[in-house]
């Protein structure tokens, strides 16, 4: 069983593009792009939603009283992890609102300091996405494998957002639970299947109320952000310079939303709409993996041996039908675990993510049809971050707790899924009732949504350049094309391309655009598109 909403660029695709920085990795294909691509949401439909929802409200420019002493810590660094690095921990408080010494969140950030030559900038911030990603290992990769321009003039900074990893981690399941609930089928054929979701998301949501109750209604993207600002003015940045990728470009919005003017140079790469509601996210996405899954398929039928067949027809038929017989007969692995067609949905949906990951996949389906899921079944616990050692990372505990505290649940019971099954087979017909199901996820919540759709328009801040990829699977195109058209200071940088984010993952045309903007101010022209 996925979460629904999984927004990340994961570390373990980002160290593998980093070895292909040279050549065509994650979102680098350079087939040519319609104007409009294909497998987005209509424009019309996005503007409508963005037009609906309530702008979000900049905070008071002066630091609030009761917050005064969290902008005036001071932060003891010390070294740690690679070469170079140095930690800390920083203090924000559980609840803004009624902000109490005792309650107070300790968050984990750590920091690469500019390399040189050239004369530092400051303090550029970085977020990989989830919600659940963490930072701190995403700064501690970005810090080897960004442009070497961008990492001489920048101190490369992580801080893992409340909740995330090392910073009071939502805790919800045991290592043996996860495991449990991963392979519960999400295309259900029966009442029985069905009631096995409602179960399995029921047991979720209680794991996380019994071990995590206190961070429930305290992980919220607007609080995250707030925490942002604390760190900005803590490693003594007047504004604050940011690249976020994913659900990162959601933190960086927001934060520009409540502190427009306090925007350095923020950098948002593969997208979110913050004006969708989790309904419209999460079928959308739907349609950014049946594009991505269709532009695999034509990259496999070109290869000797595709194992989807000769056709992209032919490719359709055959992963209905491979997931259909993964169903009813599960694969050896090699491990106590079988591949179901949970495991086997995940294991697809993670090589999505990444057009490196494309000739991985190939492989794995070609062991499948040989009998092995071992392969295909190394992806899904990729898309899951579960160790060699069968330990889990807590991002897809993070992810829930976020994700069900920022919007309000895409669907609420059985029949609600029912209901919008037509919608989802229409956006993806071969992965769409998977993404249906999942938007049940949030039902069983226990604690009420305190977020809603929002239009972010930071009146009054700098220059802001949104990154969108046409065919990318997590964060469609037209995601970034609305951010874009909310923020009053929005520039869209297209790249046209395969894969989830484009900076930093091999297009010279993008690294060139955004690192003269991160370095110069200059942002790029109107129309900007890279192939």
């Amino acid at each position: 069983m996925d979460t629904a909403r999984l927004l990340r660029t994961s570390t373990t695709v980002l160290a593998v593009a980093g070895l292909l920085l040279s050549g065509c990795s994650a979102g680098t294909g350079h087939s040519a792009a319609a104007s409009t691509p294909t497998g987005t949401v209509a424009a019309s439909d996005t503007t409508s939603a963005s037009r609906a929802a309530a702008p979000l409200a900049p905070l008071p420019t002066a630091v609030p009283d009761a917050l005064k002493p969290y902008y005036a810590q001071k932060l003891v660094w010390h070294d740690c992890g690679s070469a170079g690095f140095q930690c800390t921990t920083m203090k924000a408080p559980l609840d803004y609102d009624h902000p109490v010494a005792a309650e107070d969140l300790a968050l984990s950030v750590t920091r690469k300091k500019a390399t040189g030559p050239g004369q530092r900038i400051g303090s550029l911030l970085v977020n990989p996405g989830g919600p659940g990603g963490s930072a701190v290992d995403y700064a501690q990769i970005a810090a080897a494998r960004y442009p070497a321009p961008v990492r001489a003039r920048y101190d490369i900074v992580g801080m893992d957002p409340r909740g995330v990893a090392r910073s009071e981690p939502v805790v919800c399941l045991t290592d043996q639970q996860m495991d449990a609930f991963t392979q519960v089928d999400n295309d259900p054929h029966n009442q029985s299947e069905i009631n096995a979701i409602s179960a399995a998301n029921q047991r979720f949501a209680d794991g996380c109320e019994q071990h995590s109750a206190k961070l429930l209604s305290h992980v919220s993207t607007i609080e995250a952000a707030r925490d942002m600002d604390i760190l900005r003015a803590l490693l003594g940045d007047a504004k604050l310079n940011y690249l976020g990728k994913s659900y990162g470009t959601m933190l960086g919005a927001t934060y520009a939303g409540l502190f427009p003017s306090r925007v350095g140079r923020l950098v948002l790469d593969g997208a979110m709409d913050p004006s969708l509601s989790a309904l419209d996210e999460s079928r959308t996405q739907a349609e950014g993996f049946e594009t991505a899954f269709q532009a695999f398929a034509k990259d496999c039928v070109r290869h000797t041996g595709c194992p989807l067949g000769q056709t992209t027809d032919a490719a359709g038929r055959y992963i209905v039908r491979f997931l259909s017989n993964l169903d009813a007969h599960p694969l050896p692995t090699g491990q106590s675990r079988q591949l179901g067609e949970s495991l086997g949905t995940s294991g697809l949906i993670e090589a999505m993510y990444a057009k490196q990951l494309w000739p991985v996949l190939r492989v794995a389906l070609s062991a499948a049809n040989r009998g092995d899921g071992g392969p295909l079944l190394t992806l899904s616990d990729q898309y899951y971050e579960r160790s060699t050692d069968g330990s889990y990372s807590n991002l897809m505990y993070a992810n829930a707790a976020v994700n069900c505290l920022d919007l309000p649940p895409a669907t609420r019971s059985a029949a609600d899924v029912q209901a919008v099954l037509p919608a989802f087979r229409k956006a993806s017909p071969h992965l769409g009732p998977d993404f249906a199901w999942m938007s049940l996820s949030c039902a069983s919540w226990p604690v009420k949504a305190t977020g809603r759709p929002m239009r972010i328009e930071a009146k009054g801040a700098a220059p802001i350049v949104v990154v969108g990829t046409t065919r990318d699977p997590a964060t469609p195109y037209e995601w970034a094309r609305s951010l874009a058209g909310q923020l009053s200071s929005g520039r869209l940088l297209t790249y046209q391309g395969d894969g989830h984010t484009a900076y930093a993952s091999g297009s010279d045309c993008v690294d060139t655009a955004v690192n003269r903007y991160l370095l110069e101010g200059s942002v790029p022209p109107s129309g900007k598109t890279c192939a």
